[in-house]
């Protein structure tokens, strides 16, 4: 009895299933080193705020009250005493008509007549109030004001000014009249000619912006004493 013949496989169906070996084998040592090589951390993912709004930027930038150059004719010279007279701002020179602005940011306390002139006031921080004689507002008081923003016109006819138009230009924390030259960081001042003549004088001092905190009260004057003299008998 003769056993049974293996079927034969022919070479076409040899070559084929070679081939499928060789693939089945390359995958799986493909899979061996993908399985082997480390794999990196993942990258942590932090989570992004929300953009908050900017701080406001702090107030106490303070500019002149009219534009261009200043022309400073009368300075600050407050009395020794507060029952007597003398100058309790800073006069500046200007032609009628000059728009006058806020010098800092603040509140416009007070626009309408005061002894018959016309004043505006601005109330800042730190309980620093500007005031502006003699102007014809465009402003009402409550409104709220920054550095720059329109007053009004400045009209002619200021007492003791010696052109033909000045702003006065006062400053006070409570009862203390202050130099208004403070809020700029400026020191004394050269003054016009009366006339006006010529371009305006240089500003003596550091011509830079400082808070309203550096604002202080001017220093008063002592009074002036006399020493009664001692009479001796005639012998």
């Amino acid at each position: 009895m003769r056993p049974p013949s293996v079927p034969r496989i022919g070479p076409v169906r040899h070559a084929g299933l070679l081939r499928a070996a060789l693939a089945l084998a390359l995958i799986v040592q493909l899979c061996g080193l993908v399985a082997a090589t480390p794999r990196e951390p993942p990258t942590p993912t932090v989570p992004v705020a929300a953009a908050l709004p900017s701080a406001p930027e702090p107030a106490g930038r303070f500019r002149w009250p009219v534009d261009g150059p200043p022309r400073p004719v009368r300075r600050f010279d407050p009395p020794p005493r507060p029952w007597l007279p003398g100058h309790r701002g800073v006069d500046l020179a200007a032609p009628a008509g000059t728009v006058i602005r806020s010098a800092g940011p603040g509140t416009v306390l007070f626009a309408g007549l005061v002894a018959g002139r016309p004043v505006i006031t601005v109330g800042h921080s730190d309980g620093l109030r500007t005031t502006h004689e003699p102007v014809r507002p465009a402003v009402r008081p409550g409104q709220q004001v920054t550095a720059g923003t329109p007053l009004g016109e400045l009209l002619p006819g200021h007492p003791g000014c010696p052109a033909a138009a000045c702003l006065h230009w006062g400053l006070r924390r409570g009862t203390d009249y202050l130099d208004p030259l403070a809020l700029l960081g400026l020191g004394p001042v050269r003054l016009l000619p009366v006339n006006g003549a010529g371009p305006p004088l240089p500003v003596h001092g550091a011509a830079r912006k400082v808070s309203a905190g550096r604002a202080a009260p001017a220093v008063a004057r002592p009074a002036a004493r006399t020493r009664r003299r001692c009479c001796r008998p005639d012998r």
